[in-house]
């Protein structure tokens, strides 16, 4: 009888053992999700002045080429209304201002991740009319019979309109030609105003006339009659990615894609 009892403990543990052994096995194959993870997917928000579309539109392709795992929205407006969108709290990653003037104003309420600024591109600042356009030489000509209305960028919030304005000024021309200025709400609007003939001309930067067949560039404003055009661009403090923020905002100081700014008209700055 002990002898039975003896056989049945015996083979209740060996039964016991195996059902062990047997899950941890299933265990050890199951895949460990934690020790080998798969790259997770990044979405970045970049703010962009209106001005640089066309560029920042041909590097994405170049860049999802280095990482394709990463995703890019982009958010074109005026450098003056992309300021005020992230001061309001908008879930921007990179900001990338035509000016310096609105990434300062960030930086001083501390809205900027500390050692991303940088100064990025450079541009022109140019006179333009359409293609069909005839009696406009020179920025001097805006004041005469031949010009009833031309554009520039509302200077309070448009980085090229302060340009113009600037320009203007120092030509002494913008007190006597202000009545005829149609304000636009960015530097791209402007083109389109000139485009489709609702203005005489236009002052743009040197990129946009570049974008566009059916302008044709007047006259460069000299470089003394306004401050230098600076691109800068930073991380924001609040991104939720700033790694792979900073990652972007290296990139676009790399070697591969200045030639993508270049062909566009731009100037990348060291």
């Amino acid at each position: 009888m002990k002898r039975k009892r003896f056989l049945s403990l015996t083979t209740w543990i060996l039964v016991a053992f195996l059902a062990v052994v047997g899950c941890n096995q299933v265990t050890t194959n199951t895949p460990d999700t934690t020790s080998t993870p798969q790259a997770q997917a990044t979405e970045l928000t970049i703010s962009v002045a209106a001005s640089m579309q066309d560029a920042m539109k041909a590097i994405e392709p170049v860049y999802r080429e280095k990482h394709p795992n990463n995703k890019i929205t982009y958010n074109f407006g005026s450098s003056g209304s992309l300021q005020q969108q992230i001061e309001q709290g908008a879930p921007v990653d990179v900001f990338i201002s035509a000016a310096e003037r609105q990434i300062e104003a960030l930086a001083q309420k501390n809205l900027l991740l500390p050692g991303t600024r940088k100064n990025l591109l450079g541009n022109e600042v140019v006179l333009i009319a359409s293609q069909k356009a005839t009696g406009i030489s020179n920025f001097q000509d805006l004041s005469s019979n031949q010009v009833q209305r031309f554009s520039i960028g509302d200077p309070e919030s448009v980085p090229a309109g302060q340009y113009a304005q600037e320009v203007l000024t120092s030509l002494k021309l913008y007190d006597a030609i202000k009545p005829k200025i149609v304000f636009a709400k960015d530097v791209r609007q402007v083109l389109s105003y000139v485009e489709t003939g609702n203005v005489d001309a236009g002052i743009v930067y040197a990129t946009d006339a570049q974008s566009s067949n059916q302008v044709k560039v007047i006259a460069t404003a000299p470089k003394d009659s306004h401050k230098p055009i600076i691109y800068p661009v930073a991380v924001i403090q609040r991104s939720q990615n700033q790694a792979a923020a900073q990652e972007f905002v290296e990139f676009l100081s790399s070697d591969t894609a200045k030639p993508v700014f270049e062909k566009y008209g731009f100037t990348p700055l060291s």
